[in-house]
């Protein structure tokens, strides 16, 4: 994919086409946002309990595996069976909403915790695809 950078002004009545004189970055999506191809995944976000920071319901979730974790990053986990996209609090073994309408959840021994990957970026789609839609549910 090659990125051609224009710049709209609010209020602008029309423009020349975008195709007209621009620049061929030569860089792919996938190069400017995943740090680790083989090591990233992608998930849909889903409720609101991040909304605070930005995830929202349909938000696409760049996983990745690679990074090592740290206080404060967004996870994906696996906690007791389900997934669960949440602030790491590693010091205090809990993981943590953005919203304070949730209470922050307390990893013991008794839990099934794996941690899946640090969220490295969020994408918002302003119209929903076909294909992402039959995968939620």
């Amino acid at each position: 994919m090659f990125v051609i950078p224009i710049y709209i002004e609010a209020g602008v009545c029309g423009f020349e086409s975008p195709a007209a004189q621009y620049t061929e970055l030569g860089v792919s999506l996938d190069e400017l946002l995943i740090k680790h191809p083989d090591a990233t995944f992608i998930g849909i976000a889903s409720g609101c309990s991040m909304q605070e920071i930005g995830i929202f319901e349909g938000d696409l979730l760049l996983v990745d595996r690679a990074e090592i974790p740290k206080d404060g990053d967004v996870i994906v986990a696996n906690l007791n069976g389900l997934f669960v996209c949440k602030l790491l609090d590693k010091t205090n073994a809990r993981l943590l909403s953005a919203s304070s309408a949730y209470k922050p959840v307390q990893l013991t021994e008794s839990d099934e915790f794996q941690l899946e990957g640090v969220v490295t970026r969020s994408i918002r789609l302003h119209r929903q695809s076909p294909e992402l839609l039959s995968c939620m549910p």
